[in-house]
């Protein structure tokens, strides 16, 4: 290409990625959920017509942007571009499709310009309820953990499924919420549409598929020229953690940089095989954890999106942690999912070791909780989460209280205490839980709270990391594990809890760890 078409490109690209930050931030300001509205517990993008994503907003989580990018193509095969009509909206929980448990529900919006499909906006939040079991680990399948909303469309021609609709209403506990955010996530893809049909008259563009193969193009070979600048080889990391109800999880990773190809290829032989409670994780969601470590060492500027995701392969044996099949229970995946880029990282130190970190406290702990107010009414939480430290860097310490790899933010107590019956009793960061080194590893914090009910209450807490923490790098020392009390005594779980309206619940989250020798 010439300069002038290089930064029309730029311009053109530019715009892209405005259009899919205000699709997201739409989405944020129309949702009624607090973990969408408040954490960004989100994603959004665009999409070609062979369903391949383009461009990404500037937010939301690894495991759902990327997990959205593998939904993309599904969405495709079920249901071709050219048999499609304006107003026609899509959607899907499907684990194995999309993000990995029911909650996350993703939501296709074809765009039309001149009675032709030219793309979609695609995007995937968490959800309130989905009906069944919760969030938690203790379903014993798949079928037991809520509603499973298949391949379908969600409006024909502009017209509501009344059927699936009544469905969805029938089957959760909090149907406004559910509802409403589902309205969140069609608005927001019309919100899309509209910007990017303006863009095409400001350009004088037909389509997006000249644009979208010049981004792809682009952006699959400056990855691959990154790849090719890596020391070629075979590399191997293992990370051993601990999840609900005290099962120990070992994760191994074998990353194979071929400099010819331009290829990565990240292998998960030797990793647990599946769990008997919910924390599995189907590949799409293990792929988008591990392409997130790859990516934030590689090249951190490059554009996410098919062409720059398509070098690095992610394999994993069928019926391992990271690989499970139906009809095993996923709704906790995040508990083994947010660990999956500790091996990579580890396998990379030996490639890379000036961009990786030590290990951190790895999975955010899940909150949930069910009951009834003093006057009767019942309520269901949203899923609220509480991260740990993050492992400390080359050359600086590890942030304290940061969910990382998610990037999802905490949602301010004052929103929870104002949404349910709930008392938040402390609230602060956990000195000394880092560990100690060159530079110190991030503290996690303590989070107390207590209901005001007068009858019991259900509280789903998935904890993980209570006996063994993070692990440092190049000598550094280890953080400390988390603790989850209840009334003082530790508690380790993996199923629903029946709770004492005056009960006190303490949750101590692990430090990250150190990175080189204390000084």
């Amino acid at each position: 290409m010439s300069q002038l078409d290089g930064i029309a490109l730029e311009i053109q690209w530019s715009n892209l990625i405005a259009t899919v930050t205000e699709q997201a931030r739409a989405l944020q300001r129309i949702a009624f959920s607090p973990i969408v509205r408040e954490a960004g517990d989100l994603a959004t993008a665009l999409f070609d017509r062979q369903g391949r994503m383009v461009a990404q907003a500037v937010t939301g989580t690894p495991g759902h942007i990327n997990s959205l990018a593998a939904a993309g193509q599904h969405f495709v095969r079920e249901f071709p571009p050219d048999t499609l009509h304006p107003g026609d909206v899509l959607i899907t929980n499907d684990p194995w499709l999309s993000a990995g448990h029911f909650f996350d529900i993703t939501v296709m919006t074809p765009v039309f310009r001149g009675g032709r499909c030219i793309g979609f906006f695609g995007s995937t939040i968490h959800h309130t309820d989905i009906g069944g079991y919760g969030v938690g680990a203790g379903a014993r399948d798949v079928h037991e953990e809520g509603l499973w909303i298949p391949l379908a469309k969600l409006y024909e021609k502009g017209v509501p499924n009344a059927l699936l609709h009544s469905i969805i209403r029938r089957n959760v506990r909090t149907p406004e919420h559910v509802s409403g955010d589902l309205a969140a996530q069609v608005a927001a893809g019309r919100v899309g549409a509209e910007r990017l049909n303006a863009l095409c008259d400001r350009t004088g563009m037909d389509d997006i598929q000249a644009l979208a193969e010049a981004i792809l193009g682009r952006s699959e070979e400056a990855t691959r020229d990154s790849i090719r600048k890596l020391k070629p080889g075979t590399y191997h990391g293992e990370s051993i953690f601990d999840v609900p109800g005290g099962a120990k999880i070992t994760l191994k990773a074998a990353v194979t940089v071929d400099v010819a190809a331009g290829d990565l290829v990240i292998d998960f032989t030797g990793s647990s095989p599946e769990a008997p409670i919910g924390i599995n994780v189907v590949l799409n969601y293990t792929a988008a954890y591990a392409n997130f470590a790859v990516r934030a060492c590689l090249d951190p500027d490059l554009p996410n999106n098919f062409g720059s995701l398509l070098p690095v392969k992610v394999v994993a044996p069928e019926g391992s942690i990271v690989n499970c099949r139906y009809p095993a229970p996923v709704n906790a995946r995040h508990v083994v999912g947010m660990y999956v880029p500790m091996p990579v990282l580890k396998a990379l130190h030996q490639v890379m070791p000036d961009r990786v970190l030590a290990e951190g406290s790895g999975a955010v702990w899940t909150i949930q909780i069910q009951g009834r107010t003093e006057d009767g009414t019942p309520f269901t939480s949203s899923m609220f989460n509480y991260s740990g430290g993050m492992g400390a860097r080359r050359d600086k310490p590890g942030l304290d209280a940061t969910c990382y790899p998610t990037g999802v933010a905490a949602v301010p107590v004052e929103v929870l205490e104002a949404a349910m019956p709930i008392v938040f009793t402390r609230k602060e960061l956990r000195p000394g839980s880092g560990g100690a080194g060159r530079q110190r590893g991030g503290d996690g914090q303590f989070i107390g709270f207590r209901m005001r009910t007068r009858e019991p209450w259900l509280l789903n807490v998935v904890a993980s990391r209570t006996d063994l923490g993070p692990e440092g790098l190049e000598g550094g020392e280890g953080g400390k594990p988390g603790r989850f009390l209840v009334n003082g005594q530790p508690v380790n779980k993996s199923q629903k809890m029946a709770m004492a309206a005056d009960d006190d619940v303490m949750m101590e989250t692990p430090g990250g760890g150190g990175y080189g020798p204390p000084t």
